[in-house]
């Protein structure tokens, strides 16, 4: 019996009202987000901050539209401020990806990986999705 194909979503919040960014992860049956920012705690996210507490935020946003939240800073792109961050963070994700993504295998689906950047050829969170579909049995989607 072959398993069916696992869904991973990947979406920026980038530009995105918080109503259509709910949405959009609402009409795709996206059961948890998996926040693969490094530092989802910056106030200057607005609505997409990771706040002290899960009464508000983003964890408080999804919450309400029953969405689970799960942040993984393992994933977050530390290699953003070099020119070249996206084959440097392609090497690390080919090298050290079984370690990177153990948690993320594990939660509810589908899942859908979140990041700031709108559009998936600007963020890290394409390079987790193509690790993920390399290793075969992940059906991966970009909402952009």
């Amino acid at each position: 019996m072959v398993d069916a194909p696992r869904d991973v979503f990947t979406i920026g919040y980038g530009g995105r009202p918080p109503e259509e960014f709910v949405g959009l992860l609402k009409a795709h049956g996206v059961v948890t987000v998996a926040d693969v920012r490094l530092r989802p705690d910056r106030a200057s996210m607005g609505a997409y901050t990771k706040a002290k507490t899960a009464d508000k935020g983003i964890e408080k946003l999804l919450a309400d539209a029953g969405i689970g939240y799960r942040s993984l800073p393992e994933l977050g792109n530390v290699f953003l401020d070099m020119d070249d961050w996206t084959a440097v963070y392609g090497e690390l994700i080919e090298t050290a990806g079984d370690l990177l993504t153990r948690r993320l295998v594990t939660l509810p689906r589908p899942f859908c990986l979140l990041c700031a950047e709108k559009r998936v050829a600007e963020c890290h969170r394409g390079p987790i999705a193509a690790y993920l579909a390399a290793r075969g049995g992940w059906r991966i989607e970009h909402i952009e």
